[in-house]
């Protein structure tokens, strides 16, 4: 049934009185400060249970303040209780100041608490609000800046609202992702770092132990969207607050410094397993170049290897990484990235990744031979059970390490049997594994393999191999299905299969019948 004309009107009319209501008490508020009381009507609203009206009444405060900072008609200074507006000798004007103040706190109150209201426009608007309240303070500030101090901007409202933002109940990605426009804003950027740093040692220093994967989820969400400058001599310019004075934020070596200090108290404390794949996955790229000393790191991958499976994997390009850039003495990591070798790199997510990453460990022409060797020798032992995705990919790139290292050429040319293999496949240690003295009797089984792509591809060794390496990059995100798409598409050549036409074969019924019959 169709609503009624009458219920529209009302709606409508409801709509027109919130409005009217709200505009006519801010223009009241803002004309005569007579109208102070009518500020409680409109920040009544902040509570409302519609969000037209939250959003309406937002604004409203938002526009309403603002104008009294920058007026000066807030009481500066440590705040009385209001209970004592009645009592001492002071003036309307300073009553009136101290009034304000109050309602404006408690309207910051209010906002803050709707940055966790359910619906994400009403947290977009306190959020925005907030904001103008925090540049507002900055150029007008609310304290009286003692001699000692040096800058005025409002640490603590924006203390309050990361506090906020990184809820430790409610998933806020979405509006950190809204708030990353602030953070292009260089002082914002700068005491953001430093109250995400202190938030973390409050919040996981009192649950050293547990993980807190809410919480960690919202860090890692506002911490990967901060970047430093990238020089440490660059100059600040971008500015919510305009400071006379050059202070300690516009120098790019402390942005780094506190960048640095913010990430490294994150990852001292437990993770969740998830959270340490996404932090691996963009360390060499957003977190290593922007930190003064990326060697401060070795903790955190040392403890994120031992975990294992694909953790393992993708700790091992920021350990390579500090030993090649930054000199790091790490005489076991060809030891580790040998001992992940093992059928489960053929089924992880971050398959094609790994081969990327090896193909770089690998790359020196440098390696000892016997260490190259086991390499190859490993690969060829797991291509046996591996899928035919992943053959296409281990078989060039075994000929490529070959190419790289032509003493491990022996491994093709040595004949031998799977009986007399003094290769030793449980030896964690690739000297101790006798790879050298093996050969690679695998790739001469996959050339009878039942999928013709892969036994092409191993008939490629029995050939003298050329000195460029082949591409492998197009077939690292190779799928099963791709293969087989690949497969149906291609074009195929009519084969025939009989060469002389069938006669007595493929008589008809009544042909046979009548011979049959005759005969009796």
């Amino acid at each position: 049934m169709a609503p009624s004309t009458d219920s529209n009107v009302k709606g409508e009319t409801s709509r027109v009185s919130y409005k009217k209501d709200i505009n006519t008490k801010t223009d009241r508020v803002l004309q005569n400060k007579k109208h102070a009381n009518d500020i409680f009507d409109v920040t009544e609203y902040l509570q409302s249970e519609k969000d037209k009206e939250v959003i309406f009444a937002t604004n409203a405060c938002s526009k309403i303040f603002c104008q009294l900072i920058y007026r000066g008609d807030l009481y500066v200074g440590d705040l009385p209780e209001e209970e004592d507006l009645m009592n001492g000798d002071r003036s309307a004007e300073e009553k009136y100041g101290i009034f304000m103040r109050h309602r404006y706190n408690s309207s910051v109150g209010l906002l803050l608490e709707n940055i966790g209201h359910n619906a994400f426009q009403v947290k977009e608007t306190s959020l925005c609000a907030l904001m103008k309240f925090v540049a507002a303070e900055g150029k007008h500030p609310l304290q009286n800046l003692d001699l000692s101090e040096h800058y005025n901007f409002p640490r603590e409202l924006l203390r309050t609202l990361v506090e906020h933002l990184l809820s430790e109940k409610e998933d806020m990605s979405l509006l950190i992702s809204r708030f990353q426009e602030f953070l292009e804003m260089d002082d914002v950027r700068y005491y953001v770092m430093s109250s995400v740093r202190d938030n973390i040692y409050r919040v996981m220093g009192r649950n050293k132990k547990a993980v807190i994967p809410v919480y960690q989820n919202n860090v890692f969400a506002l911490l990967s969207t901060i970047n430093v400058p990238s020089s440490e001599a660059s100059k600040m310019k971008n500015f919510l607050v305009k400071q006379e004075c050059k202070f300690v934020y516009y120098h790019g070596i402390e942005h780094k410094r506190a960048f640095e200090q913010m990430w490294l108290v994150f990852l001292k404390f437990k993770l969740p397993s998830n959270m340490y794949k996404k932090i691996l996955v963009i360390l060499h790229e957003s977190i290593m170049p922007q930190m003064s000393d990326p060697t401060l790191l070795i903790d955190f991958l040392s403890a994120a290897y031992d975990i294992g499976g694909a953790i393992s994997l993708l700790s091992l390009n920021g350990l390579f990484i500090l030993i090649h850039k930054h000199n790091l003495d790490y005489p076991d990591f060809y030891k580790k990235l040998y001992s992940l070798l093992d059928p489960s790199i053929f089924h992880v997510k971050y398959r094609a990744r790994f081969f990327h990453l090896v193909n770089i460990f690998l790359s020196s022409t440098h390696l000892p031979a016997y260490l190259v060797a086991a390499f190859v020798k490993r690969f060829a032992r797991l291509s046996l059970t591996a899928p035919p995705t992943s053959l296409l990919i281990l078989l060039p790139f075994i000929c490529n390490l070959i190419r790289r290292h032509p003493s491990c050429r022996v491994l093709i040319h040595r004949p031998s049997t799977p009986c007399d293999d003094p290769y030793v496949m449980e030896e964690e240690d690739p000297a101790q594994s006798h790879a050298l003295e093996s050969s690679l009797w695998e790739i001469k089984t996959l050339q009878k393999h039942y999928h013709p792509d892969v036994a092409k591809a191993a008939m490629k060794i029995n050939e003298p191999l050329a000195e460029q390496e082949d591409d492998i990059s197009e077939l690292l995100e190779l799928s099963t299905f791709e293969l087989m798409e690949r497969e149906l598409k291609a074009e195929r050549k009519t084969i025939p299969l009989e060469f002389d036409a069938a006669t007595e074969l493929l008589k008809s019924s009544r042909e046979v019948l009548g011979v049959h019959f005759s005969l009796e």
